[in-house]
């Protein structure tokens, strides 16, 4: 079994609150994009094992992978099968895209399609959120409204065509940083998410773009201000509008024209590597 992975990127982020479990009640619109990992899944070998070249992997700690698979036998009632899972990385690791959820949610829809294929996409949902708070939409894909923990999702009206430019400069900003500094303090500007649903139930990709925002950006220490540099360099270059996906630091550009965001990517690969053109995705997991 083989499948393509995508990652996502966050076309609103807002921060509700701290909740009383120490997590935080948010409001987002999520996207799914073509950048993708490739996840395959044999049966074979012994127990659970995970390959990934050029990925570290820790030896007697549970990954991800093996913690999903053992929830989702679990919950369908069986043993699980010995299993190897393969990946092949495409999506940069801690950049704020979601790359690891991506290949746990193409692996549990791999586990699903094999052995228990009249489960229901939202009980797929709730065993992939067992692992993780944005493995539903990464199950899901396509464009959502993604509120509580990133559990409760509405799917949206898709995202108007277009290309997206993201850059990811070479650093990891701490996602745990960013939250304490969320608490610490008030935010002052939120995005208009009801605005951005409305365009794109109008189909309106010049009323998305201008609604891009990430609350997280508002707080973000001064030692990663590289990101609005490429923010910059990404409006400079033509992009309808730029932000920062996640907690970072992928800043991400929204094209109207392919040329430009190809020249974009071309320019932007001179200083960072990790540079990649992509196209929405729509909802990948439908019953």
């Amino acid at each position: 079994m083989k499948q393509s992975a995508p990652c996502k990127v966050n076309l609103a982020l807002d921060i509700l609150r701290r909740r009383a479990d120490g997590y935080h009640d948010m409001r987002m619109v999520m996207q799914t994009i073509s950048l993708c990992d490739t996840v395959t899944v044999e049966e074979r070998g012994e127990g659970f094992t995970l390959q990934a070249a050029g990925v570290f992997i820790p030896e007697g700690k549970k990954t991800l992978e093996q913690r999903a698979a053992e929830v989702f036998f679990a919950a369908i009632g069986r043993a699980m099968p010995p299993l190897t899972v393969t990946l092949e990385k495409q999506v940069p690791a801690y950049a704020g895209l979601g790359g690891g959820s991506g290949d746990v949610a193409a692996l549990l829809r791999q586990l699903r399609q094999h052995y228990a294929p009249d489960l229901p996409t939202e009980e797929l949902e709730r065993i992939g959120f067992q692992v993780g708070s944005d493995m539903p939409f990464c199950i899901r894909g396509g464009t959502a409204l993604a509120e509580g923990r990133g559990e409760v999702l509405t799917d949206l009206s898709p995202l108007p065509d277009c290309w997206f430019v993201l850059c990811k400069p070479d650093f990891g900003i701490p996602t745990p940083t960013l939250f304490a500094l969320v608490d610490g303090g008030e935010l002052q500007e939120r995005p208009d998410i009801d605005g951005m649903q409305a365009a794109l139930a109008a189909g309106d990709l010049h009323g998305v773009a201008s609604r891009l925002k990430n609350v997280f950006e508002e707080i973000l220490p001064e030692e990663y201000h590289e990101v609005f540099s490429i923010k910059r360099k990404l409006l400079s270059m033509g992009a309808l509008q730029a932000a920062m996906s996640g907690s970072g630091p992928t800043v991400f550009g929204i094209f109207d024209a392919e040329e430009t965001a190809q020249r974009a990517v071309e320019i932007l690969r001179q200083t960072y590597d990790q540079t990649y053109l992509a196209r929405p995705v729509s909802k990948i997991c439908v019953d």
